[in-house]
């Protein structure tokens, strides 16, 4: 027999509603979303075990960010349940949804979507994620926050081009050299104004270059030559507004710093754990350290999904076709849908992959040529649906990357 349980989950507490597999109702009852409470619904569960012969037992739970964490780990990992077949679902909002409206009239309470929850899990038709292992839920909250770090940084470093242009508007024109560079870094914390820098002796703004870049200007004296050229050049400041400006760049440039302390920290996080996992996504020529962790982390076990389209389905790289009687419309737009972090990594991967493989070049050139507009974005989207083939024959036959092989894996 197979029993399934549904979870609605708040900050507060949990609905609980069980169904056998006709789809009558077993039990309902409501406990606090905590250990305690979560231990009162483990041992409510297994008096309801105790008496029916059970062989497969299904909790689902909608994705719920943190608030479906806790509850979702831990029946994942208890050892009393397991011998049940007991099986811990995270699923999307959104299908729990569109599945309800095949219900007329019916209200909208926590108790009746617990219910909601575990008759969709009867049905079992549409795409479920089982819990994913917890080495793969902590890579993925390491890399989840370096994405956002890395993305933060990006905007402050915008921020920081746009004060300069105000301080030095042709600094960026004239400057053949990094403007995030540890020597430039430390030459606008300075606070030099722009006729300070432009009477600075040649020489000691070399030196100085020298010392702070830690000698890895090939030609030092040419950078602070362009570096004088480009003071020269530029629109003068008032002082007061000047001053403002430097007060901006030093506090960007330290925040920029911090992003990049912070990510370090936590690189060395993700490599500690990814060397306890078995993955061969970093024998693909253009796929490093980052994009595999960013993958891995996000897929978890690669068993979690039956096949590739299944994969490719979670990361959103599909098209909804639009078809009508004998119509069918060529121009379709990417699914809204599916997990962004996922498909970040993958186009990103993929962008990387297409210039070190030439096949994946050849296919990107093709389907850029395909069409008049988006061409950019289209082509890389379909290289990385492509590259999903790719990932999901390594990762699942453990094998490494081969030219040879391709993704005839």
């Amino acid at each position: 027999m197979r029993m399934f349980v549904g979870l609605d989950v708040s900050s507060f507490d949990m609905k609980v509603c069980v169904l056998d597999q006709e789809g009558d109702q077993l039990s309902a009852f409501t406990v606090s979303n905590d250990l305690p409470g979560a231990e009162v619904l483990k041992e409510r569960l297994l008096e309801l075990l105790a008496d029916i012969e059970v062989d497969i037992l299904k909790i689902g739970l909608e994705s719920t960010s943190v608030y479906s964490f806790h509850p979702s780990m831990f029946l994942h990992n208890d050892d009393d349940l397991k011998p049940y077949g007991s099986q811990v679902f995270v699923i999307n909002p959104k299908q729990i949804a569109n599945f309800k409206k095949s219900y007329p009239d019916m209200n909208k309470t926590d108790e009746i979507d617990a219910f909601v929850i575990a008759d969709y899990m009867r049905f079992g038709r549409n795409q479920m994620s089982v819990v994913k292992e917890s080495q793969y839920m902590a890579l993925q909250q390491l890399t989840r926050s370096r994405y956002h770090l890395t993305k933060a940084m990006t905007k402050e470093k915008q921020h920081f081009l746009q004060h300069l242009e105000y301080k030095c508007n042709t600094f960026s024109k004239e400057v053949d050299s990094s403007v995030f560079g540890h020597a430039m870094m430390e030459l606008f914390l300075e606070k030099y104004s722009l006729d300070e820098l432009a009477q600075l002796p040649l020489e000691d703004l070399t030196r100085f270059l020298q010392e702070k870049g830690r000698n890895r200007f090939p030609d030092p004296e040419a950078v602070a030559t362009s570096i004088q050229k480009a003071v020269r050049s530029s629109y003068r400041l008032d002082k007061v507004v000047e001053d403002s400006i430097d007060v901006l760049l030093g506090t960007s440039i330290e925040l920029i710093r911090s992003f990049q302390k912070q990510i370090e920290a936590i690189d060395q996080s993700i490599t500690r754990i990814m060397k306890g996992l078995t993955q061969t996504l970093e024998s693909i020529p253009g796929i490093g350290p980052v994009f595999a962790a960013g993958i891995i982390a996000e897929l978890g076990q690669i068993d979690r999904f039956p096949d590739e389209t299944k994969i490719a389905k979670y990361a959103g790289l599909y098209w909804r076709k639009h078809q009508s009687g004998r119509f069918t419309a060529e121009d379709t737009s990417l699914t809204r849908q599916g997990n962004h972090y996922l498909r970040y990594y993958l186009v990103e991967a993929a962008n990387s992959v297409r210039r070190q493989i030439p096949e994946y070049q050849v296919f990107y050139q093709k389907k850029y040529q395909e069409v008049p507009k988006h061409q950019h974005k289209r082509a890389l989207v379909l290289t990385a649906r492509k590259l999903v083939r790719l990932v999901d024959a390594l990762l699942r036959k453990n094998q490494l990357f081969t030219p040879e092989r391709g993704v005839n894996l």
